[in-house]
């Protein structure tokens, strides 16, 4: 009967792992796609884009996913320099752009982006309990890619070529998400293919975009780039490392009883942590302006 159950469940993961890997190979697919066509039309400036995007994010998930690890302070630092980073690259480079393009518009898109990343975690949770191996982490980055990708494509040709600023408001954001969704998502048990997915959504939905000529009314790139904002800042700040009872650092914490002491201690690193990733994000904006 033991062995029967055992069988069973790992015929299951087999099939996770199944569904993990092409799942994963079909953001390699669609970026690929994206990119012949991109050429065919000599859109060259989103082909650099969406490779740097898809290259940053999907390096960091590979490293995330090696050095994922379940002891508390590794969680904390891991988590905190990835969410405070993300938090200060939103601040630095999308929110302004989404502002730029209509400042009420751009505001309302945070909102919606916010408010929406917030229902899609809740109801993300009945919807992995129903067993359709969806997570919510990739889904909402997926989400936030597809809605950048969508504004990068509309206004393509007004945008600065590919150069230091540019490829570090990329990396500094997709990367550090790659790596704390790599990193949950291997706390799980999971594989970190699956975020090859938004990794790639960037290019894919941006190359789409510039080909289907969507209107670009201001208000309408405010509140799509406002919308990605809001849906990254969501993620970003569900990274934070939260050092309280019942929280992932709590779980990873192996003592019984009374575990205060050592949440408090944890705090600090929480802090330092998402200081440091945000000083980081700083002075490499400063280097390359």
């Amino acid at each position: 009967m033991h062995t029967h159950g055992s069988s069973a469940d790992g015929g299951g993961r087999t099939v996770d792992q199944r569904r993990e890997w092409l799942t994963g190979l079909s953001g390699v697919v669609l970026l690929l796609a994206a990119t012949v066509l991109a050429v065919a039309v000599g859109a060259w400036k989103l082909i650099g884009i969406g490779w740097v995007a898809f290259l940053s994010m999907g390096a960091a998930a590979a490293v995330g996913a090696r050095t994922g690890s379940r002891e508390p302070t590794a969680l904390v630092w891991g988590s905190g320099l990835a969410s405070g980073a993300m938090v200060t690259s939103a601040a630095l480079f999308l929110l302004p752009d989404a502002i730029g393009h209509h400042p009420a518009f751009g505001g309302l898109g945070v909102a919606v982006g916010i408010l929406g990343g917030f229902s899609a975690h809740a109801i993300g949770h009945r919807v992995t309990h129903v067993g359709l191996g969806v997570d919510t982490t990739v889904a909402q980055l997926t989400a936030h890619a597809a809605a950048a990708g969508a504004i990068i494509g509309i206004v393509y040709g007004n945008m600065p070529e590919l150069g230091p600023l540019l490829g570090v408001a990329i990396v500094s954001h997709k990367g550090p998400a790659g790596y704390a969704a790599a990193d949950r998502l291997s706390r799980k048990g999971r594989s970190w293919l699956p975020i090859l997915v938004p990794a790639a959504g960037v290019g894919v939905v941006a190359v789409l975009s510039s080909v289907v000529a969507l209107p670009a009314s201001p208000a309408l790139r405010g509140l799509v780039f406002g919308f990605a904002t809001g849906v990254f800042l969501h993620v970003a700040m569900d990274f934070l490392p939260r050092c309280e009872l019942g929280s992932e650092v709590h779980d990873a914490l192996a003592v019984e009883g009374d575990a205060h002491a050592l949440l408090d201690r944890l705090r600090l690193h929480a802090v330092g942590s998402t200081v440091l990733g945000g000083l980081v994000v700083v002075l490499a904006w400063t280097v390359v302006q």
